[in-house]
């Protein structure tokens, strides 16, 4: 890859983690104003390298070695440095199956948010959809069967990788709602106050992880280089470990940001799914979009802000 390629590449991946991230940076940061200071720096110096080297390293490595179970994450970790032509050929014959995969679920991960997550609504249709949250299965469950369909006339083992996709969506959307509920319990006092700063943390860092595996697979769309998967979105890991010690009340003041973040998921889930179906998308089109989506949101919230405060000084 060309040097402004890399750079513009591991950009994207950074602000796509961050903006990803916030949610679950908001609630961490609640969890850890009932901490010591000895934790909370714990937390982000050394909690990071579980971050970096625990989950935005190890589980790209693990999606790639399921994808190409010839090989041990040993051999896949070496060649991703050293550039082996036979596992690189090995690796870019199983990307469309994991592109196919990742699409799915990333889709999925949009339309839940889109019809049955409460949100602000940062466009006027988000608030029909959401409306009309009953239709979500409904409409999931028809875009799985034509996608698959398609996919048959492709490569069967690809069709199944669709299925395979929609499976992990529902399976690791339900270990987040659990941990999400114990993140909840832990910030209202139900069952923390026996614990230690350490076991928090810990769990936090458990937390994280099953949070992380959206920003890991849309890294995906980003590319295939586990290196870059691990630089950009590591960079992002530490921004967010920064606010969430010290600028978290800053960052909620920006309403729509999730929005952000949520549109980007589905623009990443298209780019996936065209690749597979030979529809080729430029490599710096997902990076720019990328920027450009997160932008607009961040500009719509930024004139909110504005509004609110104006308000706020016209009634005092």
């Amino acid at each position: 890859m060309e040097l402004f390629a890399i750079i513009l590449t591991i950009a994207g991946l950074a602000l796509f983690e961050i903006i990803s991230s916030i949610d679950n940076a908001v609630i961490n940061a609640e969890v850890l104003t009932k901490m010591s200071d000895k934790a909370k720096r714990w937390f982000l110096r050394y909690g990071l390298i579980i971050a970096v080297f625990g989950v935005r390293l190890a589980l790209p490595l693990f999606i790639l070695w399921i994808a190409n179970p010839a090989y041990s994450p040993i051999d896949l970790l070496m060649s991703a440095f050293s550039d082996d032509p036979k596992v690189a050929r090995a690796v870019e014959a199983s990307a469309p199956m994991l592109l196919m995969s990742g699409g799915i679920f990333l889709v999925f991960l949009f339309f839940h948010w889109l019809f049955l997550e409460p949100k602000n609504f940062g466009l006027r249709s988000e608030k029909f959809f959401f409306r009309q949250g009953v239709w979500f299965y409904a409409v999931v469950s028809i875009l799985l069967a034509v996608i698959t369909w398609f996919a048959l006339q492709k490569d069967p083992m690809i069709a199944f990788a669709a299925v395979v996709g929609s499976s992990a969506f529902f399976i690791i959307h339900g270990f987040k709602q659990n941990a999400a509920e114990r993140e909840k319990e832990m910030l209202e006092g139900k069952g923390s106050s026996e614990m230690g700063d350490w076991s928090k943390i810990f769990y936090l860092e458990a937390i994280d992880a099953t949070f992380s595996i959206d920003g890991v697979i849309g890294a995906f769309a980003y590319t295939m280089s586990i290196p870059l998967i691990m630089i950009g979105s590591g960079l992002g890991a530490l921004v967010v470990r920064e606010m969430t010690i010290r600028n978290i009340e800053t960052v909620r003041k920006y309403k729509y940001l999730k929005n952000g973040a949520m549109y980007s998921i589905l623009f990443l889930g298209i780019v996936m799914l065209a690749d597979v179906f030979e529809m080729n998308v430029p490599s710096y089109a997902t990076p720019i979009a990328t920027f450009l989506i997160i932008g607009y949101f961040f500009y719509r919230s930024k004139i909110e802000l504005k509004n609110v405060e104006a308000a706020l000084k016209i009634s005092a």
